[in-house]
C-alpha cells in the first residue's frame, strides 16, 4: 500500500514546485482574466471539448463552458457506463442544440474511454472519480489537450505526484489548466481577500472552515451490477475512489484557508473522524464526519469540519479571526477596526473559471491554477489520513510520501476486483483510527 520514500533531492523539488508553481499566477492576474462578457466573441473559431465523466459535475462543467463561450462545442463524451454518457449528452443536446455535437461514434465507456475523448477534443473537461483526475490531466496534456479539472485533484500523496509532473508538462506545452476550485474566480472573494492581504484585519490568528451537510451523490444497487459497478456508480462513498469526504468537500474551505495564509502550508495536523450512523451500503466505506485542526509554526490554527448527516445542523461558511477583526467570507464582509462589506457584482464562478479558460485559449496566452491546486489537495489529503490513522501528519512527511490507496489509477481494469468488499452485515469495513497505518 506504500512505496519506498524518495529522496531529500527529490523532496525538496517538490517542496519548491509546491511553493512557486507550474506557471507563477496570483489572485490579481485571475481576476484580470475575468474578462467583461463578449470579450471571448473575439475569437469565431470553435474550440471542440470533451467530457471525462458523465456525471453532474462533469455536465455542468461543460455547460458552464458552453454558455460562456457561444464558439465551444462538445465533440465527445465518455464514462464508465455507457447509458450515462448518452444520457448526459442528450441532456445537453436540449440545453445546447448548436452546440452539441456527440454521436453514438463519439461516446466512449470503461476505465480506457477518456483515451478516445483526446482524440476528437482542443480541450477537456474532466470530474469523474477523483483519483482518476491526476492520470487524466496528464493524458489529456500529454496528447496536446487544454484542461479543466474538477476538485479534488487527486486523493494521495501519489496521486499529487503525477499531478506536478503534468503541471510541469503544460507549462513546458505553453497549455491552459484551470482547477474546478472556483472560490478564486469569485469576485467578491477577490476584493475580500485582497483586503485581508493589506491589513483589514490584522494578523490573522485563526480561521474556522465549515462544510456541514447531509449524505450526497448516494446511489443504490441496482440490480445485475456487479461490484465493481456499483462501487464506481457510487463513487463519493468508497475511499479508493473519491478520498473520501476531507478532500472531496474541504478543499474549497482549505483553499479559501491558504488564500487567506498567502499559499503557505500548515506545518502538522491532527484529525478525528468516523461512521457513527450512516452504515447502509449505500454509504461505502467512507467516514461520516471529520475535524482536522491544521497547526502553523507561528501559532496559527485552521479548524476545519466536515460532516455528511441526516437530520443535523448544517453550515457552509469561511471565518477568519484577525488582530484587529474578522471576516465572513461568504458574506464578503468584515467586522472590526475596517468595517467593510463587498457591494459589486458577482457573476456565477463556474462561469467565470471557464471565461478565464477559453479566452486565454484563444488569446494564445496560457493561464495556470498550478500556484494553489496541488497544494491545497494536498493539505486535504494531509487532514484526511490523519483522521484515518488518529496519528498527527507532518507537512514535510506528506511531501515526502508516494502512499496511493490502491490499486494505482492506471492499474484499474474493467474486469478487475475491487479493494473493498461488504462485511456479513452488508456495510462496508472503515479505517480504524488508533489502528490503521498508512504512511
Amino acid at each position: 500500500m506504500k512505496s519506498a520514500t524518495r529522496s531529500d533531492s527529490e523532496g525538496a523539488s517538490r517542496r519548491d514546485f509546491l511553493k512557486t508553481s507550474a506557471i507563477a499566477a496570483s489572485g490579481a492576474a485571475l481576476a484580470n482574466l475575468a474578462a467583461p462578457i463578449g470579450a471571448y466573441a473575439q475569437g469565431a473559431d470553435t474550440i471542440k471539448i470533451g467530457m471525462i465523466g458523465a456525471g453532474g459535475r462533469c455536465a455542468g462543467a461543460a455547460m458552464d463552458a458552453m454558455t460562456v463561450d457561444p464558439g465551444v462545442k462538445l465533440v465527445a463524451v465518455c464514462d464508465m457506463f455507457l447509458d450515462r454518457a448518452r444520457g448526459k449528452r442528450d441532456h445537453l443536446k436540449n440545453q445546447k442544440p448548436d452546440q452539441v455535437d456527440v454521436p453514438d461514434d463519439r461516446l466512449f465507456d470503461g476505465f480506457d474511454g477518456y483515451k478516445e475523448v483526446l482524440k476528437h477534443v482542443d480541450a477537456v473537461c474532466i470530474a469523474n472519480a477523483a483519483k482518476f483526475h491526476p492520470l487524466h490531466a496528464k493524458a489529456a496534456i500529454e496528447a496536446g489537450k487544454h484542461v479543466f479539472v474538477e476538485k479534488p485533484h487527486g486523493i494521495d500523496p501519489y496521486g499529487i505526484k503525477m499531478l506536478e509532473d503534468a503541471l510541469k508538462l503544460a507549462a513546458q506545452k505553453k497549455l491552459c489548466v484551470v482547477s474546478g476550485l472556483q472560490s478564486r474566480y469569485d469576485l467578491g472573494f477577490q476584493e475580500t481577500m485582497k483586503r485581508i492581504h493589506d491589513g483589514a484585519i490584522g494578523d490573522i490568528v485563526a480561521i474556522e472552515e465549515n462544510f456541514l451537510r447531509p449524505p450526497y451523490g448516494v446511489y443504490s444497487r441496482r440490480k445485475g451490477q456487479t461490484e465493481l459497478q456499483y462501487q464506481v456508480s457510487n463513487q463519493y462513498h468508497f475511499t479508493w475512489l473519491s478520498g473520501d469526504d476531507v478532500p472531496q468537500s474541504l478543499v474549497h474551505n482549505i483553499d479559501r484557508s491558504l488564500w487567506a495564509m498567502k499559499e503557505v502550508p500548515p506545518a502538522t495536523c491532527h484529525g478525528l473522524g468516523g461512521r457513527s450512523s450512516m452504515t447502509h451500503e449505500d454509504y461505502g466505506n467512507v467516514f461520516d464526519h471529520h475535524s482536522v485542526v491544521y497547526v502553523y509554526p507561528n501559532g496559527v490554527r485552521i479548524y476545519a469540519f466536515c460532516r455528511t448527516t441526516t437530520g443535523c445542523y448544517n453550515e457552509t461558511s469561511s471565518l477568519i479571526f484577525g488582530t484587529k477583526g474578522r471576516c465572513n467570507l461568504f458574506q464578503c464582509a468584515i467586522e472590526g477596526e475596517n468595517k467593510w462589506r463587498y457591494s459589486g457584482p458577482r457573476p456565477p464562478s463556474t462561469h467565470e473559471e471557464h471565461r478565464a479558460l477559453f479566452t486565454a485559449i484563444r488569446k494564445g496566452e496560457p493561464i495556470s491554477s498550478g500556484y494553489h491546486m496541488a497544494r491545497s489537495t494536498l493539505v486535504t489529503i494531509m487532514g484526511q489520513i490523519s483522521c484515518y490513522t488518529g496519528a498527527e501528519v507532518k507537512w514535510d512527511d506528506i511531501l515526502k510520501s508516494d502512499f496511493f490507496f490502491p490499486p494505482k489509477p492506471e492499474d484499474c481494469k474493467n474486469d478487475m476486483e475491487p479493494p473493498t468488499k461488504p462485511g456479513p452485515t452488508g456495510s462496508y469495513p472503515v479505517y480504524i483510527p488508533g489502528q490503521t497505518k498508512l504512511l
